[in-house]
């Protein structure tokens, strides 16, 4: 291979624990979309979300790899990061909490401060890795100590960069706020209070942000309402609990607490939308024909008074068994619930029709005892009265998007763009390999498409890795203020409207909408509205990646936790991974662990990356994605969160 030409951009650096790291930069457009590839030698001494400017040699190949060296570095991300201090005598090393902070910082005798073997904490980098030395620091502060309850946590909380505790301001203003709705701040508003309204969600769940209600018109039409919490009312645009909402930019979710966008004052109190009380809601309400199109919609702020608290479990079995008791339980809104039923499955049908991309992968359920401590890990229901919510929420943040579109005003739209040339060819490939043909270019795939081989391997044996491996060909869904479409859901126009309450994006429109409802919105406003969208989406979608990030840790550790009182013991379960280290086994119950290649010690293996398999050289045995095995639990790392099999 020859070379090409080398130029020069600035980006962002991600660093792998393994030395190497990649850029993204600033300008997509001048590596047509592709991060650079940094080898450990070209690093200099860059540490991760470091901003450097890279010399890029682009080379011809299959593709085209980029591959650059760090000339210069811009700005520093961070000078400290959480980690898990290792005593070796009086002095010692920290190991990062966030794997992506790069390597292990040295600390020496005088820079302990206290710290003993496996506590959780706060480091400082006093200087940086250079002619292959690595990075040395003093901690400044010990989050836990080993063992400490919830200390684990807490730590991976700091390394991601999350507070959970609101500044003082912000608790201030949100308690300052009455909780009670007087009478003229419902002038205007459409009152709504004699509809059947009611909410439907998961049992442990005390924020409502969204309700529903269902009318069959005389003409067969049923008129959907979806009645959001109308957050924007109590929270007051630049004032300390908006800075701080767009600052978190969503609520976080983790298997042992909840870390809110908004103080609970409000998520919990006024803007929740709780049975029995008048709340204040901005209202999408549908005409919906039987094929489910929209024939008519509007949108407009109201006051509804839910009538119930339902729960996904309960309604579920009254729908899908006929439930006896709860069927007498909910014979006041039965009427209600069945038409509900109906549009839900007709909607369903018609996403699916035009190529609505569905994953169905299990999701985990984690039972924690009083310490924190996982005592059970099932699988998480997604039953009827979970899809039915779930398709009157994606109907409203259609309608909504497609409506504020046609106004032309600044907005933020959720976008999921058509997926990259080279991995729908990748894609390609692998299913030739197990039989299948996948209609249409690479470059101007169309999700019915896809939906197709879906449907093709439904059921069988091939259905968990070809699920698995199209989800990784997909590009990553994030906010833009430019309507690009949601290749996934099939359509042009999307949005996040509906969980103002836990989502930023969705509080920012609710503003636009509001504004667009009352006044002629000037040329300076439109300006201001401008810049807040695009500040809302970048920051958004940064935060979300954050948050999903710290879940996905936080879920691996409390797994990781479950499996320590199972050494030795036996499961089954499928590839659901595999690499030249060797292949990752999915249990039943969703928690993963890996075996690796040196374990395999029947014969010597090759990994086949377009074929998503190991092969032995020898007797030709093939592990692969989606195979079946059986496993034994060889060994739990909490501090990497990491499970080791090995093959029975």
């Amino acid at each position: 291979m020859k070379k090409k030409h080398s130029i020069q951009i600035n980006g962002i650096l991600s660093k792998h624990k393994r030395g190497f790291g990649f850029v993204k930069p600033d300008n997509s457009n001048i590596t047509d979309g592709k991060d650079v590839f940094i080898p450990p030698n070209a690093l200099r001494d860059a540490m991760n979300g470091d901003n450097v400017t890279v010399a890029i040699d682009l080379w011809r190949g299959h593709g085209e790899k980029l591959e650059g060296r760090v000339v210069k570095i811009l700005e520093r991300s961070s000078r400290e990061f959480v980690g898990t201090f290792h005593k070796l005598g009086s002095w010692g090393y920290v190991s990062p909490e966030n794997r992506k902070e790069g390597e292990e910082v040295h600390i020496g005798k005088k820079d302990v401060n206290g710290a003993e073997q496996g506590d959780k904490v706060i480091v400082r980098i006093t200087k940086y890795p250079s002619d292959r030395k690595a990075p040395q620091g003093r901690i400044l502060e010990i989050l836990s100590r080993k063992g400490e309850m919830g200390g684990d946590v807490k730590a991976l909380i700091k390394a991601f960069h999350i507070e959970e505790a609101f500044p003082p301001h912000a608790l201030e203003e949100a308690d300052a706020i009455s909780q009670v709705i007087e009478a003229k701040e419902l002038l205007g508003r459409r009152d709504l209070r004699n509809l059947t309204v009611f909410t439907i969600d998961g049992a442990d769940a005390k924020d409502f942000d969204d309700a529903v209600s269902i009318e069959r018109l005389p003409d067969g039409i049923l008129r959907l309402g979806v009645h959001i919490a109308d957050v924007c009312h109590y929270v007051r645009e630049g004032k300390a609990v908006d800075r701080e909402a767009f600052r978190r930019g969503t609520s976080i979710y983790l298997a042992d607490r909840v870390i809110p966008m908004l103080p609970f004052a409000l998520s919990d109190g006024i803007c929740s939308l709780r049975p029995r009380e008048d709340r204040m809601t901005l209202t999408a309400m549908m005409d919906v024909d039987q094929k489910g199109t929209v024939l008519r919609h509007e949108i407009f702020e109201s006051v509804i008074r839910s009538c119930e608290r339902l729960v996904y479990t309960d309604i579920s079995d009254l729908l899908e068994y006929d439930n006896p008791e709860m069927k007498l339980r909910y014979q006041h809104i039965l009427p209600e619930l069945l038409m509900m039923h109906e549009l839900a499955e007709t909607l369903q049908k018609k996403r699916k029709t035009r190529g609505s991309l569905d994953f169905d992968f299990d999701e985990a359920h984690l039972t924690l005892n009083e310490e924190g401590i996982p005592v059970a890990v099932e699988i998480a229901e997604r039953r009827i009265a979970n899809k039915i919510i779930e398709e009157f929420m994606l109907l409203a943040n259609e309608t909504v998007a497609e409506h504020f579109h046609a106004m032309n005003l600044p907005f933020v739209y959720r976008i999921h763009e058509q997926p990259a040339l080279e991995k729908m060819e990748a894609f390609q490939r692998f299913l030739q390999t197990l039989g299948l043909r996948l209609h249409g270019k690479p470059e101007s795939i169309k999700p019915k498409a896809l939906n197709e081989i879906l449907e093709q391997v439904a059921g069988t044996q091939a259905e968990n890795v070809v699920n698995t491996v199209m989800l990784r060909s997909m590009k990553k869904a994030s906010y833009n203020t430019t309507c690009f479409g949601h290749f996934g859901l099939g359509v042009l126009y999307y949005c996040h409207f509906t969980s103002p309450i836990r989502r930023y994006p969705d509080l920012m429109i609710h503003r636009v909408i509001k504004e667009a409802l009352h006044r002629e919105i000037d040329e300076e406003r439109l300006r201001v509205l401008h810049y807040k969208t695009e500040s809302t989406a970048a920051t958004s979608s940064a935060a979300e990646r954050n948050a999903e990030e710290l879940e996905r840790e936080v879920e691996k550790l409390k797994k990781a936790q479950y499996m320590e009182k199972h050494l030795f013991e036996e499961f089954s379960g499928i590839i659901s991974g595999v690499s030249n280290g060797g292949f990752f086994v999915q249990l039943t119950n969703t928690i993963e662990g890996m075996v690796s290649i040196d374990s395999l010690g029947d014969d010597h293996y090759s990994f086949e990356p377009d074929k998503y398999r190991l092969i032995g050289k020898r007797h030709r045995k093939v592990y692969a994605l989606g195979k079946e095995v059986r496993v034994r639990v060889f060994s739990v790392d909490l501090e990497n969160r990491e499970i080791r099999f090995e093959l029975v």
